[in-house]
């Protein structure tokens, strides 16, 4: 998810002027791959074809859903990787590969806290991930609007702390600036878990090992390739942990300053399609 653009960039480093051995790779979706109005690039789809045709895998890593992942790379075809829910949920030709469960007492306790910051007047609601679907409580269109933006499987629901499914993370919307007031209240589950802040307005709880980063390598593990053959991009807190992973780590242009320092090389902002003209380049891939 994007954020404002630094006034003065970190040196970003040459790229080599010889084609780079990729075998993975790797990006978020909001502020990343996807272009100032949210879509997928059409350029993304014979590039796609083209990685598989030289074998390389392509793996979107995001905190969305996967039902809203695989939905919006339906026409892309079989063998592609899907890190989906901030890293809780590794799916591959709708086969789980992995999964790092929250408990559901923990999910109630987030659910109590997001109740009382409501109270206290903060304009936030809770969206509850699980394997199955996504669920809310908090049913006014404008939140209802924002949380189908990344779950494509959403039920309303009456209470929150009554629903059954395997749950992956809680994911709250701020409408204000998240790390300002909402993020601060969690401050007690970061003792215990992992609270991250994924957007402006977005702020995830999940259980302390779960990150985008042990995702992928785990999934490096799996498949043989190691961080020398893997190419990441980012652009918010969130995949800090996920561009450690990789030697040919990338924060875009308009990534958080913090993601911008984290990254060993700097690609152009989302707006100017740096994913793909960045991918192109480093392999060496034709133009069109």
């Amino acid at each position: 998810m994007s954020s404002t653009t630094p006034t003065c960039l970190p040196t970003s480093p040459e790229l080599p002027g010889e084609p780079v051995d990729i075998r993975l790779v790797v990006t978020d979706m909001d502020g990343t791959l996807l272009d100032g109005a949210g879509r997928i690039p059409e350029d993304l789809w014979p590039l796609l074809a083209e990685l598989r045709r030289r074998g390389v895998l392509f793996s979107p890593a995001s905190g969305r859903q996967y039902a809203t992942l695989a939905r919006q790379f339906a026409d892309a075809g079989d063998g592609m990787v899907f890190v989906a829910e901030n890293g809780t949920y590794v799916v591959r030709d709708g086969v789980e590969l992995g999964s790092d469960p929250l408990d559901a007492a923990v999910a109630a306790r987030v659910i109590g806290t997001t109740r009382r910051l409501a109270a206290e007047g903060v304009d936030v609601g809770a969206v509850l991930c699980g394997k199955e679907s996504a669920y809310v409580e908090r049913a006014d269109e404008a939140f209802v609007a924002e949380a189908k933006r990344y779950y494509a499987l959403l039920r309303i629901v009456d209470d929150l702390t009554v629903v059954e499914d395997e749950f992956l993370k809680v994911a709250l919307y701020d409408f204000g600036p998240v790390e300002r007031t909402t993020a601060p209240a969690l401050a007690p589950f970061a003792k215990s878990h992992q609270v991250v802040v994924s957007g402006e307005h977005w702020v995830d709880i999940m259980n302390a090992t779960a990150n985008k980063g042990a995702a992928l390598r785990r999934l490096q593990r799996e498949l043989g390739i190691t961080p020398a053959q893997t190419l990441v991009f980012g652009d918010y807190l969130n995949d800090l942990e996920m561009l450690d992973a990789a030697e040919w780590s990338f924060a875009m242009a308009n990534a958080h300053p913090d993601v911008l320092r984290r990254a060993r090389y700097v690609a152009p902002p989302n707006t100017e399609y740096g994913v793909l003209s960045t991918i192109t380049r480093l392999m060496g891939l034709p133009t069109r």
